[in-house]
């Protein structure tokens, strides 16, 4: 059957409409089949290590969380040390590298001329390209020495009589270089988000506050942190997750000692550290099944660290539009 000049245009719409249509079913199936990857991983990680574990769950129980005694030989497995460690080391690497990196950030967008803040900000982002196993010889060899002789004298002499946790002899390993090491890594993470949200920061708003005779800081705090905060708030939660999943580094510098820590400068475990540090030796299936526990508590924990961070963002960000529509 011939197709005529007027029918013509019309069968080229169909064949490109067609065309167009399979396109984008073609597209959508790709995306969504890369999406289901990605879940079907987290599912199969838990999966994984809840199976692996399930004897080490069923022969402690709760215990397994809160009991301090880990003790391999005589079949005692309590990981409340080493949720401990990481929770001490984790936190205060956190406060400390958020404080740095903000106020890095601040003085590279707002202070620094453009010829100064653009290597500064590349040395910061440097940071993160370093391996972990370098900065765990760098906190033996430079850091626990240096702790050891000035830093930690300074804390046991001032927070050291008021606060018992601050008092004990200086070591070269154990909690301090740990969690220096971890803010030192943590802190390029932190940096770099904000800088970009602070960037961002419209510059009508700089200016607008500057017009009504404010000085730099009061700028800085009226009309940039408050409108940077929930991009800071994510860029500490995701070094919070970092922090608490590095290994390598922590493995080095914290002392690896399988009891609760009383003081500042005691060696302890972190989840991590102690994965690594005895998975390979582990003695017994059953000495592996609490080490995989060991794992799944990390990764659960991992994975509640960056619920509660979109939680966080959402909430921060609902809370200034809610501000901006008043």
């Amino acid at each position: 059957m011939a197709v005529t000049g007027a029918d013509a245009p019309r069968r080229s719409r169909s064949i490109i409409s067609g065309g167009r249509h399979f396109a984008d079913n073609a597209f959508i199936g790709i995306t969504g089949a890369a999406a289901l990857v990605v879940l079907l991983i987290i599912v199969g990680l838990f999966y994984e290590l809840i199976s692996r574990s399930w004897s080490s769950i069923e022969a402690n129980g709760l215990n397994f969380l809160f009991g301090t005694n880990w003790n391999p030989s005589q079949g005692q497995f309590g990981a409340g040390v080493f949720i401990v460690g990481t929770a001490i080391t984790s936190i205060s690497a956190l406060v400390l590298a958020t404080l740095v990196a903000v106020f890095v950030a601040l003085f590279l967008v707002e202070i620094a001329p453009s010829w100064l803040a653009r290597p500064i900000g590349y040395m910061v982002e440097l940071l993160a390209a370093i391996p972990s196993v370098v900065y765990g010889l760098w906190g033996i060899y430079v850091l626990g020495p240096f702790l050891v002789t000035f830093v930690g004298p300074a804390i046991t002499n001032t927070l050291g009589a008021v606060i018992p946790f601050f008092d004990g002899t200086p070591r070269v390993t154990g909690l301090l270089p740990a969690i220096v090491v971890l803010t030192i890594m943590i802190v390029p993470t932190i940096m770099a988000i904000s800088r970009d949200v602070i960037g961002a920061v419209p510059g009508s708003q700089r200016e607008g506050i500057l017009a009504l005779g404010a000085t730099r800081w009061e700028m800085i705090k009226i009309a940039v942190l408050p409108y940077a905060r929930s991009g800071v708030i994510g860029g500490a939660i995701l070094g919070l997750a970092r922090a608490v999943g590095e290994t390598l580094a922590v493995t080095l510098v914290i002392g690896n000692r399988a009891s609760m820590p009383d003081s500042i400068f005691a060696p302890t475990y972190t989840m991590a550290s102690v994965i690594a540090n005895q998975f390979q030796e582990a003695d017994g299936e059953t000495h592996r099944a609490a080490l995989l526990e060991v794992a799944l508590v990390l990764l659960a924990m991992t994975f509640l660290i960056n619920v509660v961070a979109r939680l966080l963002v959402w909430r921060v960000t609902n809370g200034q539009r809610a501000v901006v529509v008043e």
